[in-house]
């Protein structure tokens, strides 16, 4: 059966030319042929140029998702094979390869599928209809790979319920793929143990992007009082104590975030070391600044304050707050970690939110380093939707004097 075809309006597609991955709604002319929505469809030009294929979904604004930009290419298991292969052959030669993420959507070339291996248990989320059609291949294809290296893979769950979802037209779904397992998969990152709760932990239950974030503080910490702030399951705590801190308080909102860390501490036999509170770190910080409280790492690895355009301002207010409250609890000559993962929040207003931050705490900065995700959340140049989303600090600090 022929492929329908989709025609970019003549001045539109920008992003498309420049490597990009999307199609918005508004960028496109004609529409000719029958399709389901889902369906692989023929992108072209307004001249008729051939632009390459992807997947077609009008009731999302990114209308197309890019599979391949060879006119010629077929989209088939064999495809997909390739790209799979592809991604696995990248992460073997860039990461430790025990837990890491093994696809990313757009940056593998697979649009809209996330798929993390975590020891021998895969997560998968599908955020795209055209590619949830592909996953049962995507995820067979990956098994076959793996297994080719003798790696074999025990269980596979489901973690399709984000909200975006909805805007595709697809219902929000969670649940085990194939037979069920215990969904508390032990691994070892960093040389720190941990229980990933993939079904009710946050996103795909870890985040490995922070991987050798984590592994950066290891060599501040030796014989230190640290506070890590929004700390979720204790992942840059515990690498603060397994490298030798003196002591390390770990604090999270959230109740089950710290009964989860506190299980992990033990779990590395560092209960006595490192101890997590449950607390609103807005609230806290101003608490500990006035008992005159001081540590000699603090570490600010918050959520994502903004997930659109429109409250960046609000995000910015936030992220400037919980710096300078963390710098004015810093030693004078201790160490600050700082981070966003909001996709808003770029890396200029992100550096110029913490300038602001060290004024207003009158204290100056000097940078150790700056980094971004691990690279098994590749950043693919010239496509946007996978740009540099995790900015990461490391600060000496020093008091004006």
């Amino acid at each position: 059966m022929e492929s329908a075809v989709v025609k970019i309006k003549k001045g539109q597609g920008r992003s498309l030319k420049a490597g990009g991955m999307w199609i918005y709604d508004n960028e496109i002319e004609t529409i000719s042929g029958s399709f389901t929505n889902g369906d692989v469809v023929k992108v072209e030009d307004f001249d008729g140029y051939p632009m390459g294929w992807g997947f077609i979904n009008t009731k999302s604004k990114i209308t197309v998702r890019m599979l391949s930009r060879k006119k010629d290419t077929v989209i088939d298991e064999n495809f997909i094979e390739m790209r799979v292969r592809n991604a696995w052959e990248y992460r073997k030669a860039t990461v430790d390869t025990s837990s890491c993420r093994i696809i990313f959507g757009e940056a593998d070339f697979l649009p809209g599928i996330v798929i993390d291996k975590f020891s021998n248990i895969l997560v998968v989320e599908s955020l795209a209809l055209g590619i949830d059609r592909w996953k049962p291949v995507i995820l067979d294809k990956l098994k076959k790979v793996l297994a080719a290296d003798g790696i074999f893979i025990e269980g596979i769950y489901e973690r399709s319920d984000a909200k975006v979802r909805l805007q595709e037209g697809m219902e929000r779904y969670k649940g085990f793929i194939g037979e069920s397992f215990d969904t508390k998969v032990q691994i070892v990152e960093n040389g720190v143990r941990y229980i990933v709760d993939v079904q009710d932990g946050q996103k795909t239950g870890f985040f490995l992007d922070q991987k050798y974030n984590r592994l950066a503080i290891q060599r501040l910490c030796p014989g230190k009082k640290v506070l890590d702030c929004f700390t979720h399951t204790g992942s840059f705590a515990l690498n603060a104590g397994i490298a030798g801190a003196s002591q390390v308080l770990g604090v999270d909102a959230s109740q089950l975030g710290i009964d989860q860390a506190r299980e992990n501490a033990k779990l590395n036999g560092l209960e006595d070391r490192v101890a997590f509170q449950c607390a609103d770190v807005f609230d806290l910080l101003p608490e500990l600044e006035k008992k005159g409280e001081q540590f000699d790492v603090v570490i600010l690895d918050p959520p994502a304050f903004t997930k659109s355009r429109s409250s960046v301002k609000n995000a910015v207010k936030g992220y400037r707050e919980i710096n300078l409250r963390g710098l004015k609890l810093v030693k004078d000559g201790g160490y600050l970690a700082t981070c966003s993962c909001s996709h808003f929040m770029t890396p200029q207003l992100f550096t110029k939110t913490i300038r602001e931050a060290a004024a207003g705490a009158h204290k100056r900065l000097r940078q150790v380093e700056y980094r971004t995700q691990a690279a098994d959340h590749p950043i693919l140049w010239s496509g946007d939707e996978t740009s540099y989303y995790l900015k990461f600090y490391i600060f000496q600090v020093v008091d004006e004097k």
